[in-house]
């Protein structure tokens, strides 16, 4: 593959920065995970470099995240001991989103409505937030939200003054720590130092311990009946929270770089990076809004500068991870407690109130969803009232044009023929695809509507219809054939022809008096009216059928 250098110096500095931004919160997120810091690199490393190599947003740089740490946390929670089966959710996570690439579901991934991901995200800002509380002060909290809220009196009652001080001091300096000096010395990394310095200084706070220096070693998939379906759930939930996650920061950095990704191309080079890091005992990782944004304004701006970001967080483990050992759990819960209150949607909740009452109860409804039951599903959950909500409005806006028979003839001839006919002849214009929200109710609709003896159906705007549009169609022509009425169509597209006669619902409409433009369906009808070849009910109201 051709690596672009015509960018070369502000790559290298922008993979550099990023790298440096992403150690604390790797090894952060590493230790939230219940996988260990150096799972964190890894997959800081592994997911970086593949998903920059293969994927489809240039100037992205991916690593561990937050939602993939939350799932991944409550995975180890339930499989304690078995790492290797936490490793091959990851493995079989990369090769679902590499699947997905493939078969072209990126742009598809794209369509969660914005409440559900605003739900969700925040949820997890909340979970990762709640999992940290304990820790602040010197506890170890066990993974899950609830578990983690009911452990809270117990790290009380165990106060770690040396791990709160540290901890508060890691806060201070990760949310007060000015924007002009981050161009110089990012937050979590002044975070990182700060709290290490005193951690050498008050020895009785936790600290991380032994971290291998070494490269990792091969761990292949294990597939056992105990706990399969856990990994298989896991997997599909990482899949496509990392694929969420991924898309949107490839949005962030369209708008940056005032470029377009390739959404598909993205989730393969994303599955190929978690791929990986499943198959070396890595944490599975996303696009990473963060150290993208400080990538592309520090200069990067190709695939180069995320493969440096991974090969500069390969050298520190290597080089560094003696030093490493002496950093303080507190300082690394420091850290995670700003990117989980970054991770909430705190724009969207200030002007919720201002938006449609069920967007933000829907976006409520996942939060707490995510939260308190489960990811996958929160974002089912969501989704689905999604789109049946907004399917009931279309179906609304649907039914209420036909009830007010909003229909403008389309020429004066028109005009003056259906004056003839003097309400005679009827036009029904559908106006758009047919949802099948409004599929039940049209034949009802129509037939309540006075008319007398034609009735003109117009499918110009009818680009596609599925089942139940059909079956609604075939009402509203039955009905009007029982009551005595002649059918007539028009614009009828050959597709849309083909999924009427294959479902048998084009019995009551005539192949001659079909017609491919409205006005001439509109003259057939006016003449046969005029001709008496067709008579109008005497009170110019549709009898009910049979």
């Amino acid at each position: 593959m051709r690596i672009d250098l015509s960018n070369l110096r502000g790559d290298s500095y922008g993979g550099i920065t990023a790298g440096v931004v992403a150690l604390p919160l790797a090894l952060a997120l590493g230790v939230a995970s219940g996988l260990g810091p150096i799972a964190g690199l890894y997959g800081a490393i592994f997911v970086g470099f593949f998903a920059s190599l293969f994927g489809g947003t240039a100037s992205q740089i991916s690593g561990p995240t937050g939602p993939m740490v939350v799932v991944v946390a409550g995975l180890a929670a339930s499989l304690s001991g078995q790492p290797e089966m936490i490793f091959t959710a990851i493995f079989l996570a990369g090769i679902i989103q590499l699947a997905l690439g493939v078969l072209g579901f990126g742009s598809y991934i794209r369509l969660v409505p914005y409440p559900v991901v605003s739900g969700f995200m925040s949820g997890i800002g909340a979970i990762i937030i709640i999992l940290q509380v304990g820790r602040l002060i010197g506890g170890d909290p066990p993974g899950g939200t609830i578990p983690a809220l009911a452990y809270i009196p117990t790290a009380v009652s165990g106060f770690n003054a040396s791990a709160a001080a540290i901890g508060a001091a890691a806060l201070a300096t990760v949310f007060l720590w000015p924007a002009s000096w981050a161009k110089y010395l990012p937050g979590p990394l002044a975070a990182l130092v700060l709290g290490t310095l005193l951690g050498l200084t008050l020895p009785a706070a936790p600290v991380l311990g032994s971290i291998p220096s070494a490269l990792p070693t091969l761990h292949l998939p294990v597939f056992e009946r105990e706990g399969l379906i856990l990994v298989l759930k896991a997997a599909v939930v990482l899949a496509a929270l990392g694929a969420i996650d991924s898309l949107l920061t490839s949005l962030v950095a369209d708008n940056m770089t005032r470029s377009r990704h390739d959404s598909n191309r993205e989730l393969v080079g994303q599955g190929v990076g978690n791929a990986v890091a499943g198959l070396f005992g890595a944490l599975a990782g996303a696009g990473a809004t963060m150290r993208t944004v400080v990538n592309i304004r520090t200069g990067g701006r190709t695939r180069l500068s995320g493969m440096l970001h991974a090969l500069v967080l390969l050298a520190v483990v290597l080089g560094l991870g003696p030093l490493a050992a002496k950093i303080p759990h507190a300082v690394l819960a420091g850290i995670l407690v700003k990117v989980g209150w970054d991770i909430i949607d705190w724009r969207y909740l200030k002007n919720a109130h201002r938006g449609p009452r069920w967007d933000l109860a829907l976006m409520v409804l996942v939060l707490g969803l995510t939260v308190f039951v489960d990811l996958i599903t929160a974002v089912g959950v969501g989704v689905v009232l999604a789109a049946l909500a907004f399917v009931r409005q279309v179906a609304d806006q649907q039914i209420r044009a036909i009830r007010e028979m909003q229909f403008e003839p389309d020429s004066e001839e028109e005009a003056a023929l259906l004056e003839r006919a003097r309400g005679a002849v009827q036009v029904f214009d559908f106006g758009g695809p047919l949802s099948f929200g409004a599929a039940a109710d049209l034949g009802h609709h129509v037939r309540q509507r006075t008319g007398a003896a034609a009735l003109i159906l117009d499918f110009a705007s009818v680009p596609f219809m599925d089942v139940s549009a059909a079956r609604a169609v075939e009402t509203i022509a039955t009905d009007a054939s029982e009551a005595g009425k002649h059918v007539y169509v028009t614009g009828l597209r050959d597709e849309v022809a083909r999924v009427l006669a294959g479902l048998d619902a084009d019995h009551h409409l005539p192949m001659d008096t079909r017609f491919k433009v409205r006005i001439d369906a509109v003259r057939q009808a006016v003449d046969d009216l005029e001709g008496g070849r067709i008579e109008a009910a005497p009170d110019g109201v549709m009898p009910p059928p049979g």
